[in-house]
């Protein structure tokens, strides 16, 4: 893969909590306009390389660059403002604030205006909001929200506030989309729905997804490539079909004995 597909590269990544290696030389290319997903059993560091991505945490070595911009030491802030977004295992949204709410604080990144500007509800200010709350809306019916647009996010059902945080990911308006088990704690339906949305992210909206996941046909299902890990380690890499299938993969989730 040349410099140019690949969208993002992590190179020789490595970070230890407590001398245990959470990472290991973790090396892959995603190319721009697919859907890449890490998979592995718990504690394979997966989530910790989305981490590591988004910035949360620093490595101990290694080297981390998107879109040709080597981001391995800047802030969180500065890297969505790049355009990575993400979301996480366990759901992060402003519970006592709507819906729309939620997702108007995802397009603060975008804010060009200074604070006296917005003390002032300069005619800059009001352009800025009406252009903020039209991208909102657009996210709001791409993932049918229309009925809870105005609802408290404390009153919603799990499944619902899931989709609100892809929504505040996406209002966000990334190029890289972190999704960090986006099935997690969703019904068969809700996960159905879920695979629509990150094919029509994806496809209509082209923006490049990099998604952990357990639920391996939801993983079949949207992903073009495939990496397994297993205790920190990259164990391979290719079509979902491959790894699947891969013995070490096998070995990771069963145990020598089942692959023996």
């Amino acid at each position: 893969m040349s410099a140019d597909d690949a969208i993002l590269s992590v190179e020789s990544l490595a970070v230890a909590f407590g001398g245990v290696k959470a990472v290991d030389d973790v090396s892959f290319a995603v190319r721009r306009g697919e859907v890449f997903t890490l998979i592995g059993p718990n504690g394979a560091g997966k989530t910790t390389v989305f981490n590591l991505i988004s910035r949360l945490y620093n490595p101990m070595r290694g080297r981390i660059v998107f879109e040709g911009n080597d981001i391995t030491a800047l802030p969180a802030h500065r890297v969505a403002a790049l355009g990575i977004s993400r979301t996480f295992q366990n759901i992060e949204l402003f519970e006592h604030a709507t819906v729309l709410q939620n997702l108007l604080i995802g397009r603060q990144v975008h804010r060009k205006t200074a604070l006296w500007e917005e003390i002032l509800f300069l005619p800059k200010v009001r352009r800025q909001e009406y252009a903020f709350r039209e991208h909102v809306e657009k996210v709001i019916d791409l993932l049918d929200l229309q009925h809870y647009r105005d609802s408290h996010v404390a009153g919603l059902p799990y499944g619902i506030r899931k989709v609100v945080e892809l929504g505040r990911a996406l209002a966000m308006q990334p190029r890289l989309l972190l999704m960090d088990e986006p099935s997690s704690g969703l019904n068969v339906e809700e996960t159905e729905d879920m695979a629509f949305w990150i094919q029509d992210i994806n496809q209509d909206l082209d923006i490049t997804v990099v998604m952990v996941e357990h639920d391996m046909s939801l993983v079949s299902r949207v992903s073009h490539r495939v990496l397994a890990l297993n205790q920190g380690a990259v164990v391979t890499v290719g079509t979902p079909k491959d790894v699947q299938s891969h013995p070490g993969v096998v070995e990771a989730y069963l145990g020598k004995a089942a692959h023996a």
